[in-house]
């Protein structure tokens, strides 16, 4: 049976290794429900991309040497400011490899091989994205697409999913995706999502780009109005509410997104019919083969 990988992108700002793990638990969960089966492992296999430490020694770096050496006032604020700010600054490309750009999507590279030898080498791959991280994963997949310069160093280049050729679902939670595009006099060439090639390896499976926004949410925005080529790509903006209930009236919501019921529900029901849809041929052709073995019986 062919298993379906699943990466998972955090955003800006100070983040653990163990980011993802209440939304594994959450997705597993709902996932095992919707199949009627005990667990989801044996169905999915979810691997986090955790690229924070690419930058994270200098933030700290800059904090201890520019805030506390020189006893700034509102440091709190200032921490704040120089992990989020600095990620969105520091991973900006440039006209030469070896930098941060790459250095962050090496992770997506490193988390890809991981899923292919796990999954498979041709697993669907979902995408589940928040924040800066869908500005990542978008960029890593538009490197892919479009053999931009800046080409993802893939690892095993035989594994359709590791070269992005099997990406089937995208899921961007709170982007700042629209603020990017103001880098660009034309963003009117979004990934596409299935891609080309897993359409042609899973030939009727209907994938999709799904966006959620919060209303409340500062760094959350819509995608489908940026321009015609996003409204064509992307499926839906689906406006939710997340968070708790200190922050989920104001921009503190944002990082509610991987806890919410409804977007956790989404991405599992999608996923579950993708696992139905691309071994639905497999399960009738082990029904058959059960038949004819216990005939001959």
């Amino acid at each position: 049976m062919q298993k379906i990988a699943v990466i998972v992108v955090h955003g800006l700002g100070l983040q653990k290794k163990e980011y993802a793990e209440k939304f594994m638990k959450k997705l597993d969960k709902t996932f095992s429900d919707i199949m009627q089966v005990p667990s989801a492992r044996p169905y999915i296999e979810v691997e986090p991309v955790y690229w924070a430490d690419v930058f994270g020694k200098e933030e700290e770096r800059i904090y201890q040497e520019l805030v506390l050496s020189k006893k700034l006032r509102y440091k709190f604020l200032r921490r704040y400011l120089i992990y989020y700010l600095a990620d969105a600054v520091a991973y900006q490309p440039v006209d030469t490899n070896g930098h941060n750009y790459d250095a962050v999507h090496q992770a997506i590279s490193n988390a890809l091989h991981s899923l292919s030898q796990r999954a498979g080498k041709k697993a669907p791959l979902c995408v589940v994205s928040h924040s800066l991280g869908s500005v990542i994963a978008s960029n890593f997949f538009y490197d892919l697409q479009y053999k931009s310069r800046h080409f993802p160093g893939v690892i095993d280049t035989t594994s359709p999913l590791e070269r992005g050729d099997t990406l089937t679902h995208f899921y961007s939670l709170g982007t700042t995706l629209p603020l990017w595009s103001l880098r660009y006099r034309d963003f009117s060439k979004p990934i596409v999502v299935p891609s080309r090639e897993g359409q042609e390896i899973y030939p009727g499976l209907q994938g999709e780009w799904v966006n959620f926004f919060d209303k409340d949410d500062i760094l959350g925005y819509p995608l489908r109005n940026i321009d015609p080529a996003y409204e064509k790509a992307v499926k839906q903006d689906i406006d939710t509410n997340v968070g708790n209930p200190l922050s989920f009236w104001n921009p503190f919501c944002h990082s509610g997104y991987m806890k919410s019921r409804k977007v956790v529900r989404h991405i599992s029901e999608k996923l579950a019919e993708t696992y139905t849809f691309i071994n639905q041929g497999q399960d009738s052709r082990k029904r058959s083969s059960l038949t004819i073995g216990q005939k001959k019986k």
